[in-house]
């Protein structure tokens, strides 16, 4: 009876009283609006990459923000040095704005011509880059800068062929590969199907002593060759054969040596022995550094002041990092990391053998020379004079980049449903601008009221 009577006085666990406790549970942890609202926000943005334009508007609003950030990084890094040797600290920006309008002109051009025009513009742009490239060895025209001798000076103009064998290299190896498909995993014709496009190309771009181009070309045709499908087991002797060209290269050249020999062996320890090879490369730390997590501010740099060397050229990231800390550094990491994916995505929707291959090949030029350009400056590799690309001071160097964006934009208007997709947005603008109200001929008054003249 007594354990009855206990059982009595227990309160049941009822299916309603359940209920409710998870009703509040339920209402106490309740999701706020506003993470929904992002949530929302997210997903209504990521349906946008379904677009077939998507890889078009993408790349080019990333190309837009890099080159705009470029120009003003330039003007800020360069303004000291503008004022010592030109009077002004707006010479070397106006320069560079010149060029950028230029190769905005150029970019749309390219973006415009068809993709399969491309593929007939491969030999030209061959014949035509190995031509510049040879001006370079004639004495009165070829000029020897830190080293290499990979400059023309024409009248008052200058420029790096260099540059043109970039684009020149990618659109005739692509061409090559693509009409020996057949026959890529025959050794003796795909190394006679790149003999051409490489050797008029990286080739002579090694005799000019230009090893940093050399190895950006190097990596463009690895890149591609494994988009091409070469086996992998080619990789290893191929890459064991660039290794030793590399060596070769390297102890051939003194100034190649004294470089590799400062990076080996770390900071000096002493201000003697900071003076040298090795005193670029110490003060792009030293702007690193000084910049610290939030940086000194827009134009506060203090080693652009006479400290550091080619701070609005190949160390303009170091600059970066000074002014605006590692939010700006990481900025123009993400900006490139996008351009990454954009050049991946158009490799796996493109139909076409030709275009995935030059494709790759634009990406890998691009990307790779910012990759190796970050690792100069963070002190992860020895000192290469490669320019930061969209970023560094440089008219060749930016408006050839630019071209190379507008190749891709090329390649992207032809993806699978973008020509559709261009056509019915043409067609939209033209039917808004057919119901706009169109000014007729003007009728002739006969006055405000009747009968009068």
């Amino acid at each position: 009876m007594a354990v009855d009577e206990a059982r009595q006085h227990v309160p049941r666990r009822t299916a309603g009283g359940t209920a409710g406790r998870a009703a509040r549970w339920s209402d106490r942890w309740r999701r706020p609006a506003w993470l929904d609202a992002t949530g929302e926000w997210v997903r209504e943005r990521t349906r946008l990459l379904d677009s077939p334009l998507a890889t078009h508007h993408v790349l080019l609003a990333t190309t837009s923000v890099l080159v705009v950030i470029g120009l003003v990084m330039v003007l800020s890094s360069s303004s000291v040095e503008s004022l010592t040797e030109y009077g002004s600290p707006y010479a070397v920006f106006k320069n560079q704005a010149m060029f950028a309008v230029f190769g905005a002109v150029v970019l749309v051009v390219a973006s415009r011509i068809p993709a399969r025009t491309w593929q007939r513009l491969a030999l030209p742009a061959l014949l035509g880059s190995a031509f510049l490239q040879l001006l370079v060895f004639l004495p009165g025209i070829g000029k020897t800068v830190n080293g290499n001798r990979n400059w023309i000076v024409l009248g008052g103009f200058s420029a790096q062929p260099s540059e043109a064998a970039k684009v020149a290299l990618v659109l005739s190896l692509a061409l090559a590969l693509t009409r020996r498909r057949d026959a890529l995993r025959e050794p003796v014709k795909l190394v006679g199907a790149m003999a051409l496009p490489v050797g008029l190309t990286a080739g002579l771009v090694l005799l000019t002593q230009d090893l940093g181009t050399a190895m950006i070309m190097m990596a463009v045709v690895i890149v591609m060759l494994w988009v091409a499908g070469i086996p992998g087991r080619w990789f290893l002797l191929a890459g064991g054969v660039a290794g030793v060209a590399a060596v070769l290269a390297v102890v051939t050249s003194t100034n190649r040596m004294n470089r590799v020999a400062d990076w080996l062996s770390g900071t000096p320890d002493t201000h003697e022995a900071i003076r040298g090879l090795a005193w670029q490369p110490v003060q792009g730390q030293y702007a690193l550094a000084s910049g610290g997590f939030w940086g000194l501010g827009l134009g506060a740099s203090r080693e652009k002041w006479s400290w550091l060397p080619e701070a609005h050229n190949d160390f303009i990231f170091a600059i970066i990092g000074e002014e605006l800390g590692l939010p700006g550094t990481l900025t123009i990491l993400v900006l490139f990391a996008v351009v990454a994916l954009m050049v991946m995505r158009l490799v796996r929707r493109s139909q076409d053998f030709y275009t995935k291959l030059a494709v790759a090949g634009l990406g890998a030029w691009i990307l790779g020379q910012a990759l190796l350009n970050m690792g100069v400056v963070l002190s992860l590799l020895p000192v290469i004079g490669v320019p930061l690309p969209l970023i560094s001071a440089g008219g060749s160097a930016l408006v050839l980049t630019l071209l190379a964006i507008g190749i891709l934009l090329s390649f992207a208007r032809s993806e699978p449903g973008a020509p559709e997709a261009l056509r019915a947005r043409e067609s939209v603008v033209a039917r808004s601008l057919a119901v706009l109200p169109q000014r007729g001929p003007r009728v002739a008054r006969t006055g405000g009221r009747k009968g009068r003249r």
